[in-house]
Parts: C-alpha cells; structure tokens; sequence
C-alpha cells in the first residue's frame, strides 16, 4: 500500500468529512476477510497499518508445535526456524504476506466493504449534522409539490425532507424554486441517512423566528416563557425580561412594530399577539386574554388549574373570541382552563358550562 493510498485518505477527510482512522478501521477489517477467504484461516491474521510511515502490513500467526494439527494456524519448527532461526515449540510466529497474492474475489470482497464503509460513515456524518439542527429553523428550497398527496418536498442544502399536509399552514400555496423557513422537528437515522421531520405549523417555529429578528430574545435579556399557536391564522406568545429596565413586549414588537412586521409576513399575514409573562396566574391570565380587558379572575381549583374569569359586558365576545379562539389559545399558553363570564351577572351556577380546556403550550426549548 503506498504513499498515494494514505494521500487519498487524507484527501477523503478534507473532501467528504470522513475522519482517515475510520476509513482505516474499515480498510483493517476489509484486508482480514479477504486474507481469511484466500488462505482458508481463521481469526490468526494481523493487519498493522501506520498511517504516519504510510506502511501496510498483513501477517498470518502461527504457533511454533511438535506436530501440525492445523496448517492454518500452526507450523512446525522447521518452518519455523525458516522464518527465525531462534524460534522454538510454543512461539508464536508473524508471518508476512504479499497483499497481491490475495486473489481477484478477496480483493473485490475488501474493496465492497471499504465502500460500504465510506457510505456509512457518510450517512452518520449526515444524521449527526442535522440532529445539531433539530428544534432550529431552516431556509429550505421547494423542489417538488405533490398535487394528490399534498405533498411538498425541499431541499435543505445536503439532504432532502418531506412536507406533509398535516405540517403546512391551512391555504397557504408553496411553488416550485421558493425559498421557505421550515422548522425541524426531528431527525432520524435511517439506513438511507436521515429522516428529517419538518413543519410550517409548530409553534417552536414562531419562537425560533423571534429569537432570530430579536436581539435582546438572542442574548437571552427577554425569554420566550410559552406559546400557543393556531397555525395560518394566530399566535399568542408570553414574554418575560430579567431586566427590570426592558419591556419585553416592546423589544419583541420592535421600532414601529417592524420586528414583529417581518414575522407577521413570513407567517403569511398570521396574526401574533405579545403579553407580558408572571409567574402571578392571576396577572398571567388577564394579559393572556388580550385584546379584550379583564375585570377579575377567581382561581377555583389550583391543583386542577381551573378558573373564572369577569370581562366587560361589550368584551364577552372578544374575550371569546372567533369560534372560541382568543379563550382556547389563552387556555393553552397560560395552562389553566378558563370560563368566562360577563362582569354583569353569572349565565346561572347551575348551567353546565365547559371552560376553555388548557393543553400544552407549545413551547420548545
């Protein structure tokens, strides 16, 4: 094996990524099979490769016995001595091979496993590149669009993801040859290389958004503490700052609402609504709310995290919301189930009336 074998190893580490004592390891178990299928042995052959001296060297040992049992594995000391003359019964002798007597099929057998070794090493070096990427946004290239199935497959720079329906945004039309923000789910290590699971409809996405048009988000002056997201059509997100000095909301609207513009527009036209986060549920839950104003909140069950909340008559709706949306994405950003009232009486104790039920937030970390 000479000198341009190791400078093509090296150059495989530059080009591809693939570190050289991998590939070595695989050329090692390579030449050992090959060297097994040629002299008919078993586990007595010796690779040593020395990458630094670009020396390859293949030995069969065999023990030094009175009586050969197994030619493949012993010798006696004649033989022996052939090779060192100090040898004696019980040595174990090296004895070296010529790689080029291995044999057409032994030298086919070590070069399918070399390749085989490079692809896998590729593939892992693929998956570990795109799980540094998981719960991140990606701006991805619409390649094809499935017009039965629905779906979109990008391309995300080294490997392609699917878009299912299920993770796009409700009427929104990608294209062929647009650039789209996509969020990674997660990433799976297949035999092919990566499954990379994307979407348009996580609320990690509106949050990775943020960080990303929001300097004091990035440098962690003001914390993403939840979100809640009804994908296409409305977002609630509760901010919090540890600088008494910063308001968070107003960070994360920016100048003129320019900040929060640039997200509104990358969401299609999503409408987004920031409160101030507390740790307070009652405080929590009336910013939560917005738009509409909040009279009281009466916590009924703090294990259960239920409560009723009071609004000004002429805000019911609001409150409420459009089919129940403002109360049902306050619900989940806040955690709590949410009934709300008028500030004007009860609708009757008696009635059986369900608050919004509470799910998760959505928030990814």
């Amino acid at each position: 094996m000479n000198t341009e074998f190791f400078e093509a190893l090296t150059l495989l580490e530059k080009e591809r990524g693939i570190p050289a004592d991998y590939l070595l390891e695989k050329i090692e178990a390579a030449v050992v099979i090959a060297v097994k299928k040629d002299y008919n042995c078993g586990d007595n052959v010796l690779v040593d490769i020395d990458a630094e001296k670009c020396k390859f060297d293949v030995y069969l040992v065999k023990t030094v016995v009175e009586e050969v049992e197994d030619e493949t594995a012993e010798l006696t000391l004649e033989q022996a001595q052939s090779y060192k003359k100090s040898a004696k019964i019980g040595d174990t002798i090296q004895i070296k091979l010529k790689t080029k007597e291995f044999g057409r099929i032994a030298a086919q057998s070590a070069k399918q496993v070399i390749i085989q070794g490079i692809r896998e090493a590729e593939r892992g070096l693929m998956v570990r590149d795109m799980q540094e990427k998981e719960h991140e946004v990606i701006t991805a290239t619409v390649l094809r669009v499935d017009p039965l199935k629905g779906f979109v497959t990008v391309d995300l720079g080294k490997n392609e993801a699917v878009l299912v329906r299920s993770e796009q945004v409700e009427g929104e039309v990608l294209r062929e040859g647009e650039r789209v923000k996509v969020y990674v789910v997660d990433v799976l290590a297949t035999d092919r290389g990566p499954k990379i699971m994307i979407s348009r409809t996580h609320p990690g996405l509106v949050k990775r958004l943020f960080e990303m048009e929001v300097p004091e988000i990035y440098d962690g002056t003001v914390e993403i503490k939840a979100v809640s997201r009804e994908a296409g059509n409305r977002t609630k997100m509760a901010v919090w700052s540890k600088n008494p000095d910063v308001d968070p909301v107003g960070a994360c609207i920016g100048p003129k609402g320019s900040r929060v513009a640039a997200i509104v527009a990358e969401l299609g036209g999503e409408k987004i609504d920031i409160v101030r986060w507390s740790e307070d549920p009652v405080a929590f839950i009336s910013e939560a709310l917005s738009p509409a104003q909040v009279v009281g909140v009466e916590i009924l069950d703090e294990e259960q995290r239920t409560c009723r909340v009071s609004v000004p008559d002429g805000q019911l709706s609001l409150a409420i919301g459009n089919k129940g949306q403002n109360a049902r994405l306050s619900a989940k950003l806040t955690g709590w189930k949410i009934d709300i009232r008028p500030e004007s009486g009860f609708y009757g104790e008696d009635e059986d009336e369900s608050p919004a039920p509470a799910k998760d937030s959505g928030e990814e970390g």
